[in-house]
């Protein structure tokens, strides 16, 4: 039903959601309880384990509109906008449900649990690497920075190798 999509290309700097997408889970999230704005965030971010945090230059124009469009409703509480599902909102997340569910199973697959922790190890050791650049880069002579440099891109051919496997 969907594969007409281009859907969640991969690639460094790409958001983690197609344009028009974080409307269903922020839908999705405030269905299972009323949010504000903030929980949204450390909501997403738990789900990613870290890996994904949206700005609130994102999250709040988003619930602004979902708003707008009388799929949440808003009430202040100690000071803070509370949003919740209206029915709209309700019908509007089973009408979409196969684009709802799509979203969710690219979740899934993005934030695997079983590969998060791999991942985290591998974000740790480019951390590392970065910082023994930083420090130790600066007074290198010709043939060490050349050589350096020959390794970093050799493992990034051969990590990008692997990724197209």
């Amino acid at each position: 039903m969907f594969e007409n999509r281009k859907y969640y290309r991969e690639r460094r700097g790409e958001s983690a959601f197609q344009k028009g997408d974080l409307k269903y889970v922020i839908l999705d999230l405030i269905r299972d309880k009323p949010r504000y704005g903030y929980e949204i965030i450390r909501a997403l971010e738990e789900r990613s384990f870290g890996f994904y945090s949206p700005s609130p230059g994102v999250v709040y124009p988003t619930l602004q509109m979902l708003e707008e469009m009388g799929y949440a409703s808003a009430v202040e509480q100690d000071g803070k906008k509370v949003y919740t599902i209206t029915e709209e909102g309700r019908r509007f997340l089973t009408e979409r449900k196969g684009v709802a569910d799509e979203i969710r199973s690219h979740m899934r697959r993005r934030w695997d649990p079983e590969n998060i922790a791999e991942m985290g190890e591998i974000v740790g050791e480019l951390g590392r690497l970065g910082k023994v650049m930083r420090r130790r880069l600066r007074n290198i002579d010709a043939d060490k920075l050349r050589r350096v440099r020959e390794v970093v891109a050799r493992a990034s051919q051969q990590i990008e190798a692997i990724l197209e496997e």
